[in-house]
């Protein structure tokens, strides 16, 4: 793949893998990388935009105790901003980005909200079991379950999945999504909202990602047989595919020549900051979602349609 890129807010020159294309994109990140998943914000360039500061809340989500795994930074940075903006507590279960976390906690104390964080790896049915009774020890209930936590490793082929990348990344992926759901299930009541995140990859098949996209279809049947297992009990269970964000995962996956041109597939040529991806969120924790159970909200810049 060969590419010419500057900076700022000009545009760029794109040449597909199946021939040339004249195809103008928007980059959001220049080269880089990190070295362990699923990466640290605070040492992005740029850092992402997870807050819309235009964005008002209006009680939506009013007293409401929300569980968001992976919400020290990325997709779940800005949804867990996004919930208490709205007038919900989030719980913030995280893996080790120790200063993410208490980095969003400090901004969603700021906004005048209450944040509890929770350090564990999600893919023990320990961790998952102390998130619960922590949370209910807190806040005395549960309202919204976001699985949002992942992992994913770039591999150019299947031969070169190794036996433990394939065990962690089911593990985190879908075995994390299962064990908390279970444990917080017994809590949920009628008008309760769960909310898986799959991804576009898992609709146009990412060569590269061979067993994140796995999990990520996994997860998509997982949603659908949940919410019609839960619908007569009114607990809404949803999934959202998010397109290319500039999120943590991003570097810590792709090697770093692959970043500028993320998102350049897409029909608006352009990824997105996570921020753009929040008011989803919101529509799926709240009530004005009510009749919407079963579904995979599409946000990906048009990469994949229908």
């Amino acid at each position: 793949m060969n590419y010419d890129y500057h900076f700022g807010n000009q545009y760029y020159n794109y040449y597909g893998k199946t021939g040339i294309q004249s195809k103008e994109y928007e980059i959001l990140a220049p080269e880089q990388s990190q070295a362990e998943q699923p990466g640290m914000e605070y040492l992005m360039s740029p850092k992402p935009v997870f807050d819309n500061p235009d964005y008002r809340g209006s009680g939506k989500l009013k007293d409401k105790v929300a569980i968001i795994t992976g919400g020290d930074s990325g997709l779940g940075r800005a949804a867990a901003i996004a919930f208490v903006k709205e007038g919900a507590k989030v719980v913030i279960p995280y893996y080790n980005e120790h200063k993410d976390a208490n980095d969003t906690k400090s901004y969603i104390e700021a906004l005048g909200g209450e944040c509890l964080l929770l350090a564990g790896d999600i893919s023990t049915k320990s961790f998952c079991q102390e998130i619960v009774q922590k949370t209910i020890e807190k806040f005395c209930k549960i309202d919204i379950l976001v699985n949002n936590a992942g992992v994913q490793y770039q591999q150019d082929c299947l031969e070169n999945i190794c036996d433990e990348q394939f065990d962690h990344t089911m593990k985190v992926n879908v075995y994390g999504m299962f064990y908390l759901t279970r444990e917080v299930l017994p809590h949920l009541k009628s008008g309760a909202s769960i909310i898986n995140l799959t991804s576009v990859t898992a609709f146009f098949g990412e060569p590269q990602l061979i067993d994140y996209v796995t999990t990520k279809g996994a997860i998509v049947g997982f949603t659908r047989a949940l919410a019609r297992n839960l619908a007569l009990k009114n607990i809404r269970v949803n999934a959202i595919a998010p397109g290319f964000f500039w999120t943590p995962l991003q570097p810590a996956c792709w090697v770093k020549e692959k970043i500028p041109s993320l998102g350049a597939d897409s029909a608006m040529a352009r990824g997105a900051m996570p921020y753009e991806l929040a008011p989803t969120f919101v529509y799926l924790a709240s009530e004005d979602s009510s009749y919407v159970t079963g579904q995979v909200m599409h946000v990906n810049g048009g990469q994949v349609m229908g």
